[in-house]
Order: C-alpha cells, then structure tokens, then sequence
C-alpha cells in the first residue's frame, strides 16, 4: 500500500512539471501581479546580443517614451547604445542622444520592431486588465539565449563549416507607476543638538 501510494505521488509531482514546463515561467515574479502585464516571446529568429542591449536600454522607461525610442530607431532617428556587446561596433553621432559610452550603437531594425510588437502585447495585457497605458513602465526586461539554429556553409577544399544563428527568449513585465507621496509644506527641519538629544534621554527620578 505503501509503494502503490509513493508511485502515485510521484507520478502526480512528475505530471504537475510537466504541466508547469509547458506552460512556462518568468524569471521573476511581481510582488502585485494585479498591477502588472506581462509579454513573453520564445525562439525569436532575431540576434540575441540586438535584443540584450535593447531590453537593456529600455528597462525602467515609461512604456510610450520606450515605443517612441523604438519607431525612432526603426526610422535611423536614434540608435540603440551597445555597452556589453561592443566588438567591431562603430561609433555614431546620435550615440550623443543617449550618452552612450564612446557613442557607439547600432540600427537593429528587425530585434527593434519584434521588441516593440511584444511590449505593444503588454500595453494591450495591461488594458485588459484595467490598468492605466500612459502610467506603465518596464519593470522587468531580460533576454536569454535560445538554442542555435544549426547550418551548414560550405568552404575551400571540400570542407563544411557552421552556419549558427542565435535566436532569443525575452520577457517583458509592466507595472504600473504609483503617485508620488506630496512633499511636506513645513518649514526648514528643527536641527536636535547633541545636548538637546541628552536632554530628551534624561529622566528625572523622585523629583518634588
């Protein structure tokens, strides 16, 4: 009875990964799902390093200053700033738009139009849900390797080379702003002294 329970246990742990495996998860998950959307693309046939610096670049924006970056970008209006994939990038004199280090970037045109359509599918998540578009931002943006596309090219002396693309996995999570807290309308801070502090410690004791 024992050994029929423990099978059945573990069969039911093996199903409930599976079903989790199918379905899929973000890497981090939001302390207020409420107040976030979220967008998900797996094995996009665009570069990987394109995506990381664009999801690097966008992180923490407001959602339509990220989408006008975006438009802008796919009109060679603005370049996205590389600062981790830097080899063999040129330098541009919109990188001065962005402080870019060295005012490199790039036009990726193709990684740029599949991020905005996945960020307009989390604009749309968020509308579903109620929230407000024009107060989301990019909580969360994280691009990860997918495995390679795996060709052949042919070279010199009868030989065969790789021919690899380098697909992407990127998820994106909105949450909506919260209203700032209103500054205090009082006056300049009253500055406690070190004698004042004393004085506030001191107790008096049996006093008539």
């Amino acid at each position: 009875m024992h050994m029929t329970y423990t099978c059945h246990a573990q069969n039911l742990i093996k199903h409930n990964t599976t079903q989790q495996a199918i379905m899929g998860r973000y890497s981090v998950e939001p302390e207020v799902p409420e107040k976030t959307s979220k967008s998900r693309g797996k094995h996009l046939r665009v570069h990987f390093k394109h995506c990381r610096e664009i999801a690097h670049h966008t992180k923490g924006m407001n959602v339509n200053k990220a989408l006008k970056v975006l438009d802008d970008v796919l009109a060679f209006k603005a370049v996205i700033p590389f600062v981790k994939y830097t080899g063999g990038i040129g330098r541009k004199a919109q990188g001065k738009q962005c402080k870019s280090p060295g005012n490199i970037g790039r036009w990726p045109v193709k990684a740029s139009a599949v991020y905005r359509d996945l960020l307009k599918n989390a604009v749309a998540n968020a509308e579903t849900k109620g929230l407000d578009a024009d107060n989301l931002i990019i909580e969360h943006a994280q691009c990860n390797k997918a495995p390679p596309g795996r060709r052949r090219t042919y070279r010199a002396h009868g030989r065969i080379g790789k021919y690899a693309s380098q697909p992407a996995h990127i998820e994106i999570i909105l949450k909506e702003k919260n209203d700032g807290v209103e500054k205090m309308d009082d006056a300049a801070p009253l500055k406690i002294t070190k004698k004042m502090a004393a004085k506030k410690r001191f107790v008096k004791v049996g006093a008539a």
